[in-house]
């Protein structure tokens, strides 16, 4: 366990004790502090009547959001590649001449 952490984070106003690298900490307490902001919103905005629906439904949130963020990578991705190959021909055509 050398240079581990020993954190605690509560989701859900349930506590759950982790073991972390220290470079891992802010980003699970960060990730800790939206997923509570996301379940106070579902239970504002819907009639929620389990716990389990309302984490069900952040980790739908969060699980799409990284979907999304890969398919619009793949697509940004093409685009760059699709504006290479124009360079390369407008730099083949400029150098044959």
């Amino acid at each position: 366990m050398d240079g581990k952490l020993r954190i605690k984070i509560s989701i859900a106003d349930r506590v759950y004790p982790l073991t972390v690298e220290p470079s891992q900490e802010e980003g699970l307490r960060s990730a800790s502090k939206k997923i509570d902001a996301m379940i106070k919103q579902f239970e504002e905005n819907y009639a929620v009547r389990d716990k389990q629906d309302v984490l069900a439904m952040c980790a739908l949130q969060f699980a799409s959001q990284v979907e999304q963020k890969q398919i619009d990578n793949a697509i940004d991705g093409e685009e760059t590649i699709e504006r290479i190959k124009r360079l390369n021909t407008l730099l083949d055509q400029y150098l044959e001449k």
